[in-house]
C-alpha cells in the first residue's frame, strides 16, 4: 500500500503532501487543478514512467531544473529524481543503477480515458498495454523488450541507408532471440487475460454480449526463419517487416471487430474490462492486489456502468480516484475517503 506521497516542483505543484489511506481515495475538485498530476507522480514513482507522457521534462513544474518524487511502498523508502535530463531513482536511500529491483516492489494499474485507444487506435497501444503488463509479471521482460528495441532501430537504421547485407544480418541473431522471448510471453499474457477480460466485461456492460481477445503475432517462432523469408521485402520497404513490432491484439464483439462496430458505451466498457484484466492478472500472478490508479472516467460513464465499475473493483485493494464530484456516487461498495484538492492542497473530509 502507498502511504504517502510527496512531490516538488511536479506539474503544477511547487509542493504537495499526500497521505492516502487502504481501500478507495477519492480526489475531488475543479478541472485544472492538478488530480491527474497526483496520479502521474504514482504511478512515476512506483513504475519510473509516466502514462501520459515520454518526455519527462514535461513534468517539470515551469521555470524549474527538475522534480522529484518521494514516498512508501509497504514500509520501503521509493525516490525518484529528474535533473539535467537525467532520471535517478533510489530504493530505501540507496540509489540504484538498474530497473529491476526497484520496479519489483510495487505493481500499478492506470485506468483513464485515454484508454478507449486501446480499443479504437492502432496496434501500438495494445503492444503497449501488453508490455505494461509484461514488465510487471514476466521475469526478464523489460531487458529483453529493450534488447529488441535497440536491434531493431539499428537494423532498420542500415536498411533505411541501404547498407550491405552482412551488416543487416549482423542484428538478426540478438533481434530474434528477444523477439522469440517477446512472442513467447506476449502469447502467454493474452491466454491469461482473454477469459478474464471476457467476465470483466459482461461485469461492466451488465449483458451477456461475448468480449473476444486475440494474439496476433507478428513473426512466426522461430522468428529466424520468417526474418529470412522476408528478407527481398524488407530491403524493398527499407524496414524489417516481421517481428513482435508488428503484432497486434483483435478485440471482438460478439463476432464483430469492436473498433468498427461497438458503440461508445461498449467500447468504454470493453477499455475498462482490459485494464481490470490486466490488474487481476496481475494480482493473481504475484498474490498482491495493485494499486489502482484511475483518472477521472466515471463520468464518461452511465449511472449502471459506473455502479457495474465501482463492484467490480476490488475492496481490499487500495484505489486513487480522481472526478470533479460524487454527485453521482450513492453509496461505495467499499471503504472510501474523500480529498479535496484545490489552490495546490489536499484536505480530507
Amino acid at each position: 500500500m502507498l502511504t504517502d506521497l510527496r512531490l516538488h516542483d511536479f506539474r503544477p505543484f511547487p509542493g504537495l503532501e499526500f497521505h492516502p489511506v487502504p481501500g478507495a481515495n477519492f480526489l475531488v475538485g475543479p478541472n485544472a487543478q492538478g488530480k491527474t498530476s497526483i496520479l502521474e507522480a504514482a504511478c512515476l514513482l512506483l513504475r519510473l514512467q509516466s502514462p501520459r507522457t515520454n518526455t519527462l521534462s514535461e513534468c517539470v513544474r515551469f521555470g524549474n531544473p527538475g522534480f522529484s518524487i518521494d514516498g512508501h511502498w509497504a514500509g520501503r523508502h521509493v525516490h525518484v529524481k529528474y535533473v539535467g535530463r537525467l532520471r535517478h531513482f533510489a530504493l530505501d536511500s540507496k540509489p540504484q543503477s538498474l530497473a529491476a529491483d526497484y520496479l519489483a516492489v510495487a505493481k500499478v494499474v492506470w485506468i483513464s480515458n485515454g484508454d478507449l485507444d486501446l480499443v479504437r487506435g492502432g496496434g501500438a497501444f495494445r503492444r503497449r498495454f501488453l508490455d505494461f503488463l509484461g514488465v510487471q509479471l514476466v521475469p526478464g521482460y523489460l531487458h529483453q523488450l529493450r534488447t529488441y528495441e535497440r536491434a531493431l532501430r539499428s537494423r532498420n537504421a542500415l536498411l533505411r541507408e541501404g547498407r550491405p547485407r552482412r551488416e543487416i544480418v549482423a542484428f538478426n541473431s540478438p533481434l530474434c532471440a528477444a523477439g522469440d522471448f517477446l512472442l513467447n510471453a506476449r502469447a502467454g499474457l493474452v491466454t491469461g487475460l482473454a477469459p478474464t477480460a471476457r467476465d470483466a466485461y459482461r461485469s461492466i456492460s451488465g449483458t451477456d454480449e461475448i468480449l473476444g481477445v486475440a494474439y496476433k503475432a507478428g513473426s512466426g517462432l522461430p522468428m529466424m526463419e520468417d526474418l529470412a523469408v522476408a528478407s527481398v521485402n524488407e530491403e524493398r520497404l527499407r524496414t524489417t517487416t516481421v517481428g513482435p513490432h508488428r503484432d497486434d491484439v483483435p478485440l471482438i464483439l460478439d463476432e464483430k471487430p469492436a473498433a468498427a462496430f461497438a458503440s461508445e458505451g461498449q467500447q468504454r466498457s470493453m477499455a475498462l474490462a482490459l485494464k481490470l484484466a490486466q490488474a487481476r492478472e496481475i494480482a493473481s500472478g504475484t498474490g498482491h492486489e495493485p494499486l489502482y490508479l484511475i483518472d477521472d472516467v466515471f463520468g464518461e460513464l452511465d449511472p449502471a456502468r459506473r455502479n457495474n465499475l465501482l463492484t467490480a473493483l476490488p475492496g481490499q485493494a487500495q484505489k486513487l480516484v480522481t472526478t470533479t464530484t460524487l454527485s453521482w456516487l450513492k453509496e461505495a461498495p467499499w471503504m472510501a475517503t474523500t480529498f479535496y484538492l484545490r489552490d495546490g492542497s489536499l484536505r480530507e473530509s
